[in-house]
């Protein structure tokens, strides 16, 4: 491990690693410091949707922008990560179904359609009958859906594989099972780091840790993250010939469905206020198998392949808070159910902070100042 880098990045996430290859390819030296493995919070639980229409509900129209600003940001960010790593990431672009059943799902999807015409997002009304003729294996009794040709998908794993293989091209120093005790002050400035393998100094530390970046201990009261974790159950299924899949991502109110390219069938995914509490439980599987059941009764059929959990890392508003947090200090966490949708721009804003000392316009007001009514943003220096 380093004892110098210019940028220390605290954890090995989407996020962690997708800002430091950014800030690698802009010529920086950038160490990379995960407490336990790569992707082990949220990266390689998640489902890996690209879903700003789907996504979009009350109360959302802030995060709005930035959704659509990084979903443009995409195809580029896409082609450049294959290329640097020679791993293909299954980007999907056939759309979204999000579908309902009864008079009262329809109800209030007719209202959701509403909300995303007036946001002016791309969603088509779809009749039953129009529903089961994308998706054929789907239950008949799907009463009405709507099609969003924008929301595309991403294999996490094949993306989590590529960023690691982008970063050590790129001449990142990637450190596992090496948590983060301290930051090292001085004059009012973050001037490193300090772990039990030693300590690195760094003109710039970009807190990075997901679901972890609230925990008390590492930073001061004052600064203090509203960030907390929420479980999230999933399972992986092998379909086959004889099973059929789906050919695009489904959402229902209780669940949604992701087929992979190499035959998985992703189901997800759970949101449970529970804290750090770890594991598998029998009620969110029956959840998840019951909920894909409803809307596509082939999944009996299909083999059971993985079962699994994470910890999404939900800010007070469920956006994301990408900030300089004081001199030498940057932050970019808190993105809820929309990591993969916003990585691209969330590294974009980060190397803009580390450069420039200052966001975007997109990826303005995303800062913590948000939370603290009649405080004065922190300006980078």
């Amino acid at each position: 491990m380093p004892a110098r880098s210019d940028v220390v990045v605290v954890g090995a996430g989407l996020i962690g690693l997708s800002a430091a290859w950014r800030l690698a390819q802009g010529g920086r030296t950038v160490t990379v410091l995960e407490r336990d493995a790569v992707g082990a919070g949220a990266s390689l639980a998640a489902t890996g949707m690209l879903a700003p229409a789907a996504e979009h509900e009350p109360g959302s129209d802030p995060l709005l922008p930035l959704a659509l600003e990084s979903l443009s940001r995409w195809p580029a960010f896409r082609d450049a990560l294959q290329a640097a790593s020679g791993i293909g990431i299954d980007y999907r672009e056939e759309g979204t179904l999000v579908l309902a059943l009864g008079r009262d799902e329809v109800e209030r999807l007719r209202f959701r359609h509403e909300l995303q015409v007036r946001s002016g997002l791309d969603a088509r009304w779809l009749s039953g009958p129009e529903v089961r003729a994308r998706e054929p294996g789907l239950r008949p009794g799907i009463s009405a859906g709507l099609f969003c040709a924008h929301d595309h998908q991403v294999d996490p794993s094949l993306v989590m594989a590529a960023l690691v293989r982008a970063c050590l091209a790129a001449g990142v120093t990637l450190v596992e099972g090496c948590p983060v005790e301290a930051l090292d002050w001085s004059g009012g400035r973050v001037t490193g780091v300090r772990t039990d393998r030693g300590a690195v100094s760094a003109d710039v530390v970009l807190l990075a840790s997901g679901a972890w970046s609230g925990e008390a201990g590492l930073l001061p009261d004052s600064l203090a993250l509203p960030v907390r974790p929420l479980r999230g159950q999933s399972l992986a299924l092998r379909t086959t010939k004889r099973t059929g899949t789906l050919g695009h991502m489904v959402w229902t109110e209780q669940v949604h469905m992701a087929p992979k390219s190499d035959g998985h069938l992703i189901v997800g995914a759970t949101v449970e206020d529970c804290g750090f509490l770890p594991g598998v439980t029998a009620g969110g599987l029956y959840a998840l198998l019951e909920g894909a059941r409803r809307v596509l009764p082939g999944i009996e059929e299909m083999a059971v392949e993985a079962i699994w959990s994470g910890f999404r890392p939900t800010s007070d508003d469920d956006a994301p808070i990408i900030d300089a947090l004081a001199p030498g200090l940057v932050v970019a966490t808190g993105h809820h159910r929309n990591g993969y949708l916003l990585a691209p721009a969330t590294a974009d804003a980060v190397a803009s902070l580390v450069a420039d000392g200052s966001l975007p316009a997109f990826a303005e007001g995303f800062g913590l100042a948000r939370f603290r009514r009649g405080s004065e943003r922190r300006a980078f220096a």
